[in-house]
């Protein structure tokens, strides 16, 4: 029986959180008293695919929970958004991923500390070929190098579109590079795996050297940066009111999929997915503030920006693209 095709596939992690708000974060050494304290559903992919549910888009996750509290409560978060979870597998006696995120209530800044059970891995010889084929995009962030690997060949292939979030370093992370159509990494990444610490150099390396049709990377409240095409795309993030960071880079590839998906020129994927990413931070939590497309189109229309000038005087990064380069054609076909 052939696959029953959806709009995108992700592969990667999941996390149960533990979201704890201070005053402000402590000097080290120092103390601090919760103003507050819960737990909430987050996770790079699961993150970025439930923000393409809610915008419309049918979405697949392939991954692994624990059999614990954590690992139930991620999985019935993922059941009430409506995707499908058939390739999900519960691990037995395991823990799912978890993370401690501390929220500075001053700033809304959020600082990290996660764990992953080794059995949470995902192995190339658990993934099926035809789950990645019945698709149009394909969302990787790497954590499985080698599942990765094996699900962006299938999926280039097949004509499958694949969307890289790359924020951590892991082993052999580059050989994946050269699978990518769209990689967009967090702005401390790209400089930690090439050592080149200017981001326009970094993005054209990555072009030139890996063959990245359209590499770029998410800059915090400055928005984001893509090369494509020969030309430098720019976009400023938007001015909010932060009550917390977290999960904004998540969102916001969910958004550049779905503006992907919809054919959208570069500038307005890039200035639609900074808008969801910043109406996310109004809101506690990694899901909390995943915003409609009329309210992320609203805030893009009547928005202030956090201009960063050194990306902004570049001659071509304000350049209108002529078009972001929808998914490729056959794109899901099986």
């Amino acid at each position: 029986m052939a696959e029953s095709k959806v709009d995108v596939v992700g592969l990667g992690l999941n996390a149960t959180d533990r979201v704890l708000t201070v005053r402000e974060f402590p000097a080290l050494g120092g103390k601090e008293r919760l103003a507050s304290i819960g737990r909430q559903a987050g996770g790079q992919v699961a993150t970025a695919l439930v923000t393409c549910q809610r915008l419309g888009l049918r979405t697949r996750y392939i991954g692994k929970v624990g059999d614990d509290e954590g690992g139930r409560f991620q999985l019935a978060s993922l059941r009430r958004e409506g995707m499908d979870l058939r390739y999900v597998r519960v691990v037995r006696n395991t823990p799912n991923q978890l993370a401690y995120i501390i929220v500075d209530q001053k700033t809304g800044e959020r600082t990290v500390f996660w764990d992953r059970n080794a059995r949470l891995a995902v192995r190339p010889s658990e993934l099926s070929r035809e789950a990645i084929r019945s698709t149009k995009v394909l969302l990787i962030d790497g954590c499985d190098v080698e599942a990765a690997l094996q699900a962006a060949r299938w999926a280039r292939a097949a004509g499958v579109c694949v969307v890289a979030d790359l924020d951590t370093v892991y082993k052999n992370v580059e050989t994946l590079f050269p699978c990518i159509d769209y990689l967009i990494a967090s702005a401390h990444f790209l400089p930690a795996v090439t050592g080149r610490d200017d981001p326009f150099r970094v993005l054209e390396y990555m072009a030139r050297e890996y063959g990245v049709p359209a590499p770029g990377m998410t800059l915090g409240r400055y928005g984001a940066l893509v090369y494509g095409q020969e030309h430098f795309h720019y976009s400023p993030g938007f001015v909010v009111e932060t009550v917390d960071t977290t999960g904004a880079g998540d969102v916001f590839h969910g958004a550049f999929i779905y503006g992907l998906i919809a054919g959208w020129p570069m500038e307005r994927i890039l200035d639609f997915s900074n808008a969801m990413a910043a109406l996310n931070c109004t809101k506690l939590g990694a899901r909390g503030g995943i915003a409609t497309v009329a309210e992320a189109e609203r805030l893009m229309a009547t928005g202030s920006r956090h201009v960063n000038p050194a990306y902004a005087a570049r001659p071509d990064a304000g350049r209108r693209p002529r078009q972001a380069g929808k998914p490729r054609a056959g794109a899901g076909t099986g």
